[in-house]
């Protein structure tokens, strides 16, 4: 079954400004959603989803890391991933397809990372906000590169639809200044 996307919806947000403050460089977030069919849908319930996952989820990486990277345009410090089923879908349909290193290897080389991707996924309606987490590419304890980023898109995903994004950031929060995690320990 090929790989069949019906929309890429790609977000920069740029924040110059936190807490009254100028931020230099502006601190950079993107974030590329693919909204795509569903291989599963309308097939009852499938038992074994790995072949579809071998078949896409390598393809669907590499769309979308490359995507991410560039809309970027800067080194990624921070990363996640995400995944939204329609309502004929099941949860586990979207963590198949981003659960797999098929799929997050393609990130994790561009951006030179070594940790996991932190993730989201559930089962929504067209539009639903998503809160996608990120985490630092290399310490994942990096407190100042703990953040989220919001993303949707209006008309998806339709109900036999999966809407499967990833986050990059240049940077960790703006005006970051909580101690570092070993100073707890």
């Amino acid at each position: 079954m090929p790989l069949s996307v019906r929309s890429i919806t790609t977000v920069v947000d740029e924040i110059h400004v936190e807490g009254g403050r100028p931020v230099e460089p502006a601190a950079r977030v993107a974030v590329v959603l693919a909204t795509i069919e569903n291989p599963w849908a309308g097939r009852g319930f499938v038992q074994d989803l790995a072949p579809v996952i071998d078949e896409v989820a390598s393809e669907l990486g590499k769309l979308l890391a490359d995507r991410v990277v560039t809309a970027l345009g800067a080194p990624v410090e921070a990363y996640g991933k995400a995944a939204i089923v329609g309502l004929d879908g099941e949860i586990e349909h979207g963590s198949g397809l981003i659960h797999t290193l098929k799929f997050g290897n393609h990130f994790r080389e561009a951006a030179n990372a070594t940790t996991l991707l932190p993730a989201v996924e559930k089962r929504a309606a067209a539009g639903t906000v998503f809160d996608i987490p990120l985490k630092h590419v290399t310490d994942a304890t990096i407190r100042s590169h703990h953040q989220t980023v919001e993303a949707r898109v209006p008309d998806a995903p339709r109900a036999d639809e999966i809407v499967i994004g990833l986050a990059a950031a240049a940077q960790g929060r703006p005006q970051a200044r909580l101690a570092p995690l070993a100073s707890e320990q």
